[in-house]
């Protein structure tokens, strides 16, 4: 399931061009991440925590289409686009308020660990049925993510 919300560039975030800057991509995406599973299915992060349950970025894999500009309003999409049994990939894309002009796309690679230990663990089976319901989108992670922004502008 695809989730979405639309957020305003802010001045502090954007460089002397009044472009936003790219770490602050990452910092606006994994923010609204979070604001989704709380605002759509009051998900919070220490509530997983509580279950001895937590998430580290493994890896990140992001490209810069457009600049996103100071004062712009922008939507922020995110879905689950693959599910193991420690690891989870999330892809989140930044558009322009009408969602017709893609600026930036992102694929956080995250590794589930036990946050008393810091080693990796497996899902819980409840996260897993969890996750399975709120869906899996269908992305052809193989292809990589170059191949995923040549697919979402073919449907523009």
């Amino acid at each position: 399931m695809e989730l979405k919300s639309y957020y305003i560039v802010r001045f502090p975030d954007c460089d002397p061009l009044a472009h936003l800057n790219n770490s602050r991509f990452l910092d606006y995406m994994l923010n609204a991440r979070e604001d989704h599973l709380r605002d759509n299915f009051d998900l919070r992060i220490p509530d997983f925590l509580k279950q001895g349950m937590g998430w580290v970025v493994r890896q990140h894999e992001i490209q810069y289409l457009r600049p996103a500009f100071y004062n712009e309003k922008v939507c922020i999409s995110s879905q689950i686009i693959s599910l193991e049994a420690s690891n989870l990939v999330v892809e989140m894309k930044m558009f322009d308020e009408t969602e017709t002009d893609l600026k930036s796309i992102l694929w956080t690679h995250f590794t589930c660990v036990d946050p008393k230990t810091g080693k990796r663990r497996d899902h819980t089976p409840e996260f897993i049925e969890l996750a399975t319901r709120l869906g899996i989108a269908d992305v052809n992670m193989a292809a990589g993510i170059t191949e995923r922004v040549k697919a979402l502008r073919s449907l523009a």
